[in-house]
Parts: structure tokens; sequence; C-alpha cells
């Protein structure tokens, strides 16, 4: 809200170099917020916190915002809030106006996902799949152009053993539809007729490498039955994105095969432009900074030795047509931390080829572990990686379990959607609430707790509020779906507003935070954080149940009343919106 305002006077203070100074914004004991740059700033600019602080505090712009301002210890600004102020702004967002300045719009492409052709999606899919699109949904709210890309493995060496393994059996073969209902089970047969055969003379093993070459020969049957083997891997993975709630469609869909007609001429610019040489028979490159433990060089190979091209061939050719063709100002590889030594250097060699601009933002949002109880990477029982299908039909089973124990008059289907809006919710949830680049611990029992930092708490807070406003007969009056939006019931463009009113402590702390919601969002554009947002909603539902218990909404009279429900609605409306850009659904009933 008046971080713009600290930062100017920062500038007025100090120099116009000083004005992108994080203002450190902190909760105050005494005050609403705390400003505690000064701390920051005060060896930088040569002289004592306080004396610092001040010189901001005298050019602060607070007319009609702060009732006062006032320095305390050794540099912190406390500021208090005109209350009348606070009500204008939170009135402004109930209607539908929220007075934020909005950053300028990029055009941003997204590689989130990325499953590969027939194999199994397994828990560490989980991550890259909901990181990547609670980050394309909080980019387009904010009104970026966001295009989506699913970099799924769909093409090399492995390819030729799956189409020897899926013409042998037969495509009526019940073995066949293991591609579909446990394409690792198919993946595994295909790998150990190949391994079983790597000595014999003409057995599964070498008609296996042969495929390879048929296919990127471009025969007919081959290729067909690669296309057969792509699209039942499609069904699969909208299976997956269907029950995750997840944006991606077959549009999105842009694999390593797209690439591969661009490849050999990829390699030859690199050559002439005396970035790429023949190194142990392969095709390298050598980008600066990056040596291995022995001292020397690391190369990225771009051609093999035997002539085939892998990942850093595909990874340089896919960020070159982003920055070419889809003009993106922005470019994320939503990807497993380990792949950040890799993905660092591509993007510097892009960027000394000229394919990466120094124009071109490109981040590699890099994603953690999910680990067991004992700590290590997850696994089933048999040692295999868990399977993401699995894992997320027992999230609904535990949900439900509850759900049937604790609310037995909801009908069957009411029962079933909300054991799959907060199983569902649960999974992802804790995913998101951690950072990204960090690992966490799956335990279903915490994700479907009712208390905590949880999918659960804040569903519920959602599902409280709309009984408080079923209750009270207006929840039709302000319209707020699982997504946050509302209805134009009085002509105006926005919902039905009723004035708030601002008196009690509760009321304050709760409205204050209503309106830190569009910064909470940009934080998360800018940081790539999705963490930043769940934070928020559920601080967002601790201060309402605060509220909640001090200051009665149903029992109040008229005017009081009123004000209480319009501000559980803007609640209500920021949590559905917040979790829907998650990708979580809010329940009507818990």
């Amino acid at each position: 809200m008046v971080v713009p305002r600290v930062q100017a006077a920062i500038a007025s203070a100090f120099g116009e170099e000083y004005r992108g100074t994080d203002p450190v914004v902190r909760p105050s004991q005494f005050a609403d917020i705390q400003i505690n740059a000064a701390m920051a700033l005060a060896k930088r600019v040569g002289m004592p916190p306080r004396e610092a602080a001040a010189k901001i505090v005298d050019a602060l712009d607070l007319d009609g915002i702060c009732t006062a301002t006032e320095i305390s210890g050794p540099g912190f600004i406390n500021l208090t809030f005109d209350g009348t102020w606070i009500e204008e702004l939170l009135n402004a967002e109930s209607a539908g106006t929220p007075d934020v300045p909005a950053a300028a719009a990029r055009r941003v492409v997204v590689d989130y996902s990325s499953p590969n052709v027939a194999k199994e999606m397994h828990v560490g899919h989980l991550r890259t799949t909901v990181v990547g699109d609670s980050l394309v949904k909080v980019f387009e709210a904010l009104g970026d152009t966001v295009i989506r890309q699913n970099h799924i493995g769909d093409w090399g060496t492995p390819f030729g053993m799956l189409i020897e393994h899926w013409l042998e059996i037969g495509e009526d073969s019940p073995a066949a539809a293991l591609l579909v209902d446990d394409p690792s089970a198919f993946y595994q047969a295909a790998r150990a007729k190949f391994d079983a055969s790597a000595a014999e003379e003409g057995g599964f093993a070498t008609r296996a490498r042969l495929r390879v070459v048929a296919l990127q020969g471009g025969d007919e049957e081959t290729f067909a039955v690669w296309q057969r083997l792509v699209a039942q891997s499609k069904r699969y993975f909208n299976a997956i994105y269907s029950v995750l709630g997840i944006s991606l469609t077959d549009d999105h869909i842009a694999g390593e095969s797209s690439y591969d007609a661009h490849l050999a001429q990829l390699c030859r610019e690199l050559e002439d432009r005396g970035l790429a040489r023949i190194s142990d028979g392969a095709l390298c490159t050598f980008p600066a900074g990056f040596t291995g433990r022995d001292g020397e060089p690391m190369p990225l190979i771009i051609r093999k030795s035997d002539g085939g091209y892998g990942y850093g061939t595909t990874d340089l050719a896919t960020i070159r047509y982003r920055v070419r063709e889809l003009a993106a100002d922005r470019v994320l590889y939503v990807v497993g931390a380990p792949q950040n030594m890799h993905l660092r250097m591509v993007m510097a060699t892009a960027r000394d080829a000229g394919w990466l601009p120094d124009t071109v933002e490109a981040v590699h949002v890099q994603i953690g572990n999910v680990l067991g109880e004992d700590g290590k990477i997850l696994k089933s029982r048999s040692g295999a990686p868990v399977k993401l299908m699995a894992l997320l039909a027992e999230a609904v089973d535990r949900a439900r379990a509850v759900i049937d124990a604790s609310r037995p008059e909801l009908t069957e289907s009411e029962r079933a959607l909300t054991a799959r809006q907060v199983g569902i919710g649960a999974v992802k949830y804790a995913d998101l609430s951690v950072g990204h680049d960090t690992e966490y611990v799956f335990d279903f029992d915490r994700m479907l707790a009712l208390s905590g930092n949880t999918g659960p708490y804040v569903q519920y807070a959602a599902a409280r509020i709309r009984s408080i406003l079923r209750k009270a007969g207006v929840l039709e009056q302000y319209a707020v779906t699982n997504t946050g939006t509302g209805t134009d019931t009085d002509g105006d463009g926005g919902t039905t507003a009723t004035p708030i009113a601002v008196v009690e402590p509760a009321e304050r702390a709760l409205a204050l935070h209503l309106l830190e919601y569009s910064a909470a969002l940009h934080k998360v554009r800018e940081v790539l954080e999705p963490h930043r947002l769940c934070t928020y909603l559920f601080e967002l539902a601790q201060l309402f149940t605060t509220f909640y218990d001090q200051c009665p909404v149903l029992k109040s009279e008229d005017s009081v009343r009123e004000s209480r429900l319009a501000l559980c609605a803007v609640v209500l409306g920021r949590l559905s919106e917040g979790l829907d850009l998650l990708g979580i659904e809010t329940p009507e009933n818990m």
C-alpha cells in the first residue's frame, strides 16, 4: 500500500539510485506497520540508522494516509494508518476497483510438467506440474501473456525399444493396454526384453537399435507406431492433469521431437561461430565459468560421437525457438534442481550464440525433492518411485473417510465432491506452501489436518464464511464463487457493496491484510515463489478466525451486522481467488 511512497521518499532523501531499495515492511507491536529500511541503508549512505530514518520520514508524503509517524529504537519507522483511509481502500476493493498499480505486462514462456512418453508420472512430477501451473495462473491474473510449454520426452534412443516391443506384442494385446493403464509396466517389459537380448546377434536389442535409425530416418511404419505411443501417453497425461486440475492441454505440448528438424543446422551454426568443437569424437561447447573437479572446462555435448543428439541440443533449440518465434520476454524452466548445472550451461551457450539476448530473462525455477518419512526420496515399498495417480487416489480416499465420519448428513455426491476437493487440494497446497527449491516430507496426516498451514485449514475458513453468509441470507447477494469472482447484481459493474466500517482492532488487522493481497501476488510474480501466496492465505484465514471470535457477526445489530457481513464476503472472495490461483478448489461444505 505505501511501499511506492516509501521508495519515493528514499530516492528523495538519498538519490534516485536508491529508489529500488526494499522498504523492509514488518508488523509492529506499536503501530500498523514498521519500516526497517533505514537499518539496511545506514552503511550505504554513511550515517547512523536513526538519522537515515529521520531523512526518510522528512521526505515521506503520507497526508491523508497516516495519523502517526514515529521513529523508535535505533531507526525503526512506525506508521499508524488513518482509519478512514483504510475504509476507503477496502470499500474500493469490495466494489472490485482496487487501487493498486500494475507492473508492466510481459510475454512469459513457462516450461513445466514435462513427463516422458510411455512412462508413469510419479511423485517427482507433482511439484514441477503444480508449481508451474500456479505460476502461470498468477502471471495471467496480473496481465502477463503466458505461453505454456509441456516439453515431454518423446524422442530419442528409448523409442526404438518401445516401438519394437509394440510391434511384437500387437496393438490388440492386453500388454499393449498397459501403455495407458500402467505405463511403467509397458516400459519395463520392453526394457527387460532389450537387456535380455543385449548380446544376442539379430535379437530384440539389435532390432530396437535399428528402429531408432528408422524413426529418425522417417520410416512410415515406425513413425506411425511412434505417433500411437505418443497419443496413448497423452491420454494418460490428460487423466492425471484432470484429477489435479492442471490447465495444460495437448495444445501446450512441445516435445523434444518438435525440434528434430533444426538440430543439424543448429550444430553447424555453433561450429561456424567458433563456439563448438570436436572433443573425444563429440561436438561440444565449453561455456566460460564451468569446470569439472579436475579444473578442466566442462563440455556441453551438442552432437554425440555416434552422430546422435542429446538433451543439450534440443534444449538449445528450445530456448532459441522461444526467443525467436514465441517472442518471450521471460523464459522459465520449472525443472528439478539436479538439472541446474545443465540448464545454466545451455543458457550460457545460448547467450554466447546470441540466441538469448540480455533483454530476455531466463530462469531455472528449481524444484526440490519429495521425501518419505525416512528423509530419503519418496519411494514405494518395492523401492520404485511412487505412482502419482495412486498417491492422488489415496489422498481422496483419506479425505473421504474423514468427511463420511464428520458430515454424514451430506448427500453421497456432496461427500464425493468434497473429498476430491479436499484431498487433491491438500496434496497441492502441501507442495506449494514450501519453497519450491527445498525438500519436504510427504505426510498425509499433516497435509489433511484442519490446523496449521494446510490446504484444509484455508478451505475450511472459506467454507465457514460461506456458511455465515448463507445463514444471514446474503450469500447470493455477494455471489462469491469458488474462484472469488462476484456477479454484478446492481448494474454498476461490481458486486453489491455494503459500506464496511473498520472499528475494532480485529477488524483493522483483517482489513490491512486484505489490502496486501495484490502486493502478495506481485511478489509471487517477481520472485517466482508460490509459497508466498500460501502464507498470505494462511495468515488471512487466521486473522478471520480472530475477527470472528472477537467481533460478533450474525448477532450484531443493523449497520454493524451489515458491515461485518460485507467484510466476510471480501475475505471469502480473496480466499477463493487465492486458492484458485494455486489451482485449488473451494468446497461448498466441509
